[in-house]
């Protein structure tokens, strides 16, 4: 290994496809579609969604501990609990003081300002409970979750919209390489999908109208999108450095060799249409991993299913690396918002390990202006590295570069 590179060494799922690494990875590996209608946006112009399935907080945190947690926390702490389990690391005995908590999300808890808001004007600023604030503050995320695991290291949360995750997950392999910790348990969650929100995007002309045919309406790369289907969940990775992982015998699941940033400094909702700033985070992650285009095998896409998202996004690929196997797992999942990017880089060292590339669900007739490789099953391959790629609102741009173990 590097001297740069950082080990993963556990994951952690909340999605649309499962509760959980197992559930999830098996959903997107078959290519299941997950979005249905939603009844929360039963008023809304588009009304339908990818919710994360039978989710019991209360079973799954004690209900005591979940009802004081906004729905993107709760996401957060069971996929940590998971990944921390992987990891084969136990709270109860590590120097917390060496731990971190590195996550993103795009929002914090809208679900709770406005049922809070509802409770203002139906009854009266009495009847606000105590914990709106401490439920909905985007910081929350990291300080709950290190409440949660005596992590008494660096804490923060990063809002680089739907980059968030992966801009975590970069931050966190630099408080690493810094010597700032010796664990950091880095991702992003995310729970969104709420009346307002939901107008909001729809009003934007971003989602998908499909509400007829909801399983068919996420189609990254797909002659025949017209919009993304929003979703909920959330990723979490444990990162160590690889000495630190190999001295107490942890599986090291794949390693995280590079990452870019960069600003498109173009507009505040559409990616530059030629692709500018996702270029200069691509070959900012190559040249940080110390790798050539030609190295890079499979590409998990922003794929939003968005005309100008998806366009813009294919020719940069095209442009930088050739002809690389891509798959979008938002086919399969939606779109996370400022968890994707978490989410999919776990599913980017799933397909690492596996030597497969998921399938994009919904591609029946790939758009010929998008002069990519796009996966459309299930694909075994030989690679050994890939690249994860996110793009947010305001020209945010995050690759990361992963490898196998």
């Amino acid at each position: 290994m590097a001297a740069h590179d950082i080990a993963v060494t556990g994951l952690g799922l909340v999605t649309p496809a499962g509760i959980g690494t197992a559930a999830s990875w098996s959903g997107v590996r078959a290519g299941r579609p997950t979005a249905a209608y939603d009844p929360v946006l039963a008023d809304n112009p588009v009304r339908i969604s990818c919710r994360v399935p039978d989710w019991d907080p209360d079973t799954l945190l004690g209900a005591r501990r979940a009802h004081r947690l906004d729905r993107f926390s709760q996401f957060a702490l069971v996929a940590a609990r998971e990944a921390l389990a992987d990891a084969g690391l136990d709270p109860a005995t590590w120097d917390g003081a060496r731990v971190g908590v590195v996550l993103g999300c795009a929002d914090g808890g809208p679900g709770t300002v406005e049922a809070q808001h509802r409770t203002l004007v139906e009854h009266s600023p009495d009847r606000v409970s105590p914990l709106l604030l401490p439920m909905q503050l985007p910081n929350m995320l990291a300080g709950q979750t290190a409440i949660e695991f005596g992590a008494t290291g660096p804490n923060l949360v990063v809002a680089t919209a739907c980059a968030s995750g992966t801009t975590a997950i970069g931050t966190a392999r630099d408080l690493l390489l810094l010597d700032r910790c010796d664990v950091v348990l880095a991702g992003g969650s995310e729970a969104m999908i709420t009346p307002l929100v939901m107008a909001g995007f729809a009003r934007m002309g971003t989602l998908s109208r499909r509400t007829d045919d909801p399983a068919a309406a996420s189609r990254p790369f797909d002659l025949d999108r017209d919009g993304f289907v929003a979703g909920e969940g959330a990723g979490v990775l444990v990162l160590e450095r690889p000495a630190d992982a190999r001295a107490r015998g942890a599986r090291v699941r794949a390693r995280v060799t590079g990452y870019g940033a960069s600003a498109d400094a173009h507009h505040v909702t559409s990616p530059h249409p030629d692709g500018v700033g996702l270029e200069a985070a691509m070959r900012g992650a190559l040249a940080d991993a110390g790798a050539q285009a030609s190295d890079v095998g499979h590409v998990n896409a922003h794929g939003t299913a968005t005309r100008l998202n998806d366009l813009a996004e294919a020719r940069v690929v095209h442009r930088v690396l050739g002809d690389p196997l891509v798959t979008s797992t938002k086919g399969v999942t939606g779109h996370l918002l400022g968890a994707a990017g978490a989410v999919e880089a776990a599913f980017t060292v799933l397909a690492l390990e596996e030597q497969t590339v998921p399938p994009t669900a919904n591609l029946d007739t790939p758009d010929p202006d998008c002069e990519i490789k796009v996966a459309a099953a299930l694909t075994g391959t030989r690679f050994d590295l890939a690249l994860s790629n996110s793009l947010g609102f305001g020209g945010q741009n995050a690759v990361l570069a992963l490898a196998t173990a």
